[in-house]
Parts: C-alpha cells; structure tokens; sequence
C-alpha cells in the first residue's frame, strides 16, 4: 500500500493550518485552525475487510519539567514516548481518501464528541484527553484528529506518523472510549497491509 497527502509531503514540514498550535513570536504559541490533512491511499489488498488510521507522534518528552518554561529547553536527548492524534477505525476499504478539513476544522473546548469520517467508521480517543485533564477550560474527552502542538521549546523536530493498516477483520474489536494504544494491539495479529506517511512539525524557530 501507499499513502499520501496533498498537504505535505513525506519527511515534510506540515502547514500549521492542518496543526492544533500556530508558531507565535509574542507568545511562543497560539491555537490554529487544526484541519484535518487530505489523506489519499492506494494497493489495499482484495482481502481486506476494513482499514484502521492512526496518527501518532513518536518525540512526546516523557518528563514534563521543562515543557513550556521560559528560560528553559526540553533536551533533545530526553527518552521519548507516542502521543496519538488521530484514532479510527472501520473504514470501509472502498474508501480511497480523506479530503482536508472535513473531520477537523477548528479546535473545540474540551474535544469533539462525534467527529466526521467515512460512512460507517468509529474515531477514538486522542491522546489531547490525557494533556487536559483536569484543566478547567479545556479538559475533556478529544476524539478524531487534533493536529500538532509540540512543547515550543523543544530542542527536537517532532515527527507525526500517518499509519494505514488493512486488517483481515470487519470490524475492529475494540469499543468504548478506545485509544491508539488498545487498537494497536487489537489488530496486532490482524494486519494484511500497513502504509506510512510522515511529516514534522516544531514550534521552536531554532529548530529545521
């Protein structure tokens, strides 16, 4: 299989219009307008019963003591961890593509409840439920996309992997409130076919 954008390309810096943090020179970040990228794929196996799309970012710092403070910079050599953005499940695998902006377009206070997405998918929790929680304004439970926003003082690019998996099964075995983590493992024994589509994202301007 093979999957695509028309929004950026592979190993390619995303437009802060398809990201959830905007560089910002005053204040080191601002919201942006948090559109779902275009997403086009090609060579899904005959077999394939339903495809699975994740996008998650895999340079998340695992110690919080120097995200955001000023005067200070997240190291580059800190160990890091996923953050998934993007969890869905079900897709028919006669869909072929995901037009930009029409499962995301703008950030909602304390998450979208029921997201856009092809006819017949389910979208999961992101990993923005996680990051809010407890926060007064903004914590909730964030399903389907919400783009990029690495901490803006990050010495590290960040990188946001694209995932397609065609999987042998009609219906992917999770329910509920799922997240990345339970479909990767649900589908671990299931997959026929797996594309990758990867783009980088900073808020820091001292990164390329």
């Amino acid at each position: 299989m093979q999957l695509m954008s028309s929004s950026f390309g592979h190993k390619q810096p995303i437009p802060a219009q398809f990201a959830f943090g905007a560089p910002d020179p005053a204040a080191h970040v601002s919201l942006s307008t948090n559109r779902n990228p275009h997403l086009r794929w090609t060579g899904v196996p005959s077999t394939a019963r339903s495809l699975v799309l994740l996008c998650v970012d895999t340079d998340v710092p695992t110690r919080p003591d120097d995200v955001n403070q000023e005067g200070r910079t997240v190291p580059a050599d800190l160990p890091r961890t996923d953050f998934y953005h993007w969890v869905m499940v079900d897709i028919p695998p006669a869909v072929s593509e995901i037009k930009a902006a029409v499962c995301s377009d703008g950030i909602v206070a304390k998450g979208k409840r029921e997201p856009q997405g092809p006819a017949g998918s389910r979208q999961g929790l992101n990993d923005y439920t996680l990051w809010f929680a407890g926060d007064a304004g903004m914590g909730g439970q964030y399903f389907g996309y919400d783009g990029p926003c690495p901490p803006w003082n990050d010495a590290l690019l960040h990188h946001y992997h694209f995932i397609l998996f065609a999987i042998d099964l009609p219906r992917c075995p999770v329910d509920g409130d799922f997240t990345g983590a339970q479909v990767r493992q649900a589908i671990a024994k299931h997959v026929l076919a797996e594309a990758k589509l990867t783009g980088t994202y900073s808020l820091n301007p001292a990164v390329k």
